[in-house]
This record gives structure tokens, sequence and C-alpha cells, in this order.
């Protein structure tokens, strides 16, 4: 089955070119977010299209913006339509992930978003280790205890799908995906400072 994803931000914005568009390449059912930023990975329509997707089905948009502004959620929602066994298309983009060059594509986006997180963790890291020094604490509290980050990286190494991780423990899925790389980045701190003092 086809399943189109549309989105507008605000009320001025027209809709009418995406459904036209995805009407147009054979879309058996249409699901529509109004009045919501494409920063925002938790919607009404995004939520209910993936609680119905089934194997070999196929996700189209219009434009890569339309299902996500972040590229490491889009990635992720992505990842998580593979787990499933279903295929994602972005009709301006000419992306597809059932044909060779579509998969390549996203490869390739993997590679760009992985490099931004490891550079996002080295600064992290650093700050981490001038807070330390300095006898402060960066960032604002998680809204996830220690034990339910672990359980979700738990669950996600587990090929659990993000949106139902996020609703189990009800919060979005960018608060998962941010609370468990800034899990990992306290511990890749904490690793190299052992590694350090046991080098000496």
């Amino acid at each position: 089955m086809l399943l189109g994803y549309a989105r507008v931000s605000t009320g001025e914005q027209n809709v009418d070119l995406q459904i036209a568009a995805l009407r147009k390449c054979g879309c058996d059912r249409i699901f529509l977010d109004e009045g919501i930023s494409g920063k925002e990975i938790s919607r009404p329509s995004l939520n209910q299209m993936l609680s119905v997707l089934r194997r070999d089905d196929k996700i189209i948009v219009w434009r890569l913006d339309r299902l996500s502004r972040s590229l490491s959620d889009l990635l992720g929602l992505i990842k998580e339509l593979e787990a499933l066994g279903a295929g994602f298309q972005s009709l301006t983009e000419q992306i597809d992930t059932s044909t060779p060059s579509g998969t390549l594509m996203f490869h390739m986006l993997g590679a760009l978003a992985e490099f931004e997180r490891a550079l996002i963790s080295e600064r992290t890291k650093a700050g981490m280790r001038v807070a330390h020094l300095r006898g402060k604490t960066l960032g604002r509290p998680s809204s996830l205890s220690s034990a339910q980050i672990a359980l979700a990286q738990q669950l996600t190494n587990e090929g659990q799908p993000m949106h139902k991780i996020a609703r189990q423990f009800g919060v979005s899925r960018s608060t998962i995906y941010r609370s468990i790389a800034k899990h990992n980045a306290a511990n890749e701190n904490h690793a190299d400072k052992a590694g350090g003092i046991s080098d000496r």
C-alpha cells in the first residue's frame, strides 16, 4: 500500500500542491498534519500513519522536509521503516529506498549525520570536562531517568520502533534520540577518563 504524508506548519501555507502530487503518484491513503512544525517529531497524523504501516508498504512525501527538518530524525524514521520492511520515497528529491540509487543516497546522508553526531559528541565531552573542572553541571535536566534511558537504549538495540518506545515513556521521539545521545556521550567521557587514569 502507498501511504502519502503531507504537512504544513502554518495556516497560510497551501497543502493542495502536496496532496495533488501524492494523489498523482497513486497513494491509497494520505495523512495530513496541519499547523505543526517539522521540528516536532511527534505529530498526530504521522503517528497514526506509522501505526497502520505494514511490511511492503511505502511512505511517500512531496519533499523531504515535509517528513522532518532534522537530518538525524529523518534518518531515524527511515531506519524504523526499514526495520518494518517498508519503503520510503520523496518525489521532489527523487529518492526511493526501494532502488539502489535511493539506498546509496540515504547511506551518504547517514554518513553525514554520523559525522555531525561525532562533532557534537566531541564538543559535548569537551564542555563536560570544563564544567566538571569548574564544579558545574551542563544542560537542562533530562525528562527521563538514567534507568529509563538505559531501557530505551536496550529497546533500540533490539530493533523496537522509535515511535513505540517514545509512546511507552510518554515523550517524543526527539527526546529519546537526544537522551540516548547525551547518555552515550557521558559514558564515552567517563571511559576516556578511566582510560587516562589506568595509563598513568
